[in-house]
């Protein structure tokens, strides 16, 4: 089963942002309680890697031990796996896939047409433990073709899709006209998968933080 085990290179940096990004987005502009409102399933779409890459960890900012990161806004995006009563969801892999910032997926219908930047991972994966808590270290998406800016997820669970859904930019031009967005015909569903992306206070390379929490709307089963 896969972990959200890092590199040791890189173990010491995302676990202390980790700690002390949990403690900032849970006050001020991310302070909220469960909203109740269930997450909305969406389309997995086209290009769920078909060939899945080898590093599959949750920083997608590195692959593996190279030195040069992916271009893009820098984002940390973390949230929470809830259940139908509001309870975290241990042992849930969260996996999250997007394009690049030349808007190129890691699919071989996608990138074996396109130039893709190589230094970005575009999938990842995380274990939430007793919190259910999960973070990654991504880019702030951009749009694709006809797509508004957005990143898929999907979450499973002793081998069980739980939920496939994907969640957007608040502020986005294009969110008014995607078609996938506007199919979520609930408001409230809908306004629940569109985040802000903020900035993180102090930070000297313009990094964001984003947060969002997905709420199965029942209780899977042990």
């Amino acid at each position: 089963m896969p972990t959200n085990l890092i590199l040791p290179d890189r173990r010491i940096f995302l676990s202390t942002f980790t700690l002390g990004a949990a403690a900032w987005l849970t006050r001020g502009v991310f302070a909220d309680e469960v909203s109740r409102i269930k997450t909305p399933a969406q389309t997995e779409g086209p290009f769920y890697p078909d060939h899945l890459p080898l590093d599959t960890d949750n920083d997608l900012i590195i692959v593996n031990d190279a030195i040069t990161p992916a271009v893009g806004e820098i984002t940390h995006l973390s949230g929470r796996i809830l259940d139908g009563n509001g309870n975290p969801v241990r042992n849930a892999l969260v996996e999250i896939w997007q394009v690049d910032s030349k808007a190129v997926y890691i699919h071989t219908r996608d990138s074996g047409h396109k130039q893709r930047d190589t230094n970005f991972q575009g999938f990842g994966r995380f274990l939430t433990g007793s919190s259910g808590e999960y973070y990654f270290r991504t880019i702030k998406p951009i749009p694709y073709g006809p797509r508004t800016a957005h990143i898929h997820f999907k979450v499973k669970r002793g081998g069980k899709e739980l939920l496939t859904t994907q969640c957007y930019v608040k502020g986005e031009p294009g969110n008014a006209r995607d078609g996938v967005l506007r199919d979520i015909r609930d408001e409230k569903q809908r306004d629940s998968v569109i985040i802000d992306f903020a900035k993180v206070p102090d930070s000297k390379i313009g990094e964001l933080a984003a947060k969002f929490d997905i709420y199965l709307g029942w209780t899977p089963e042990a």
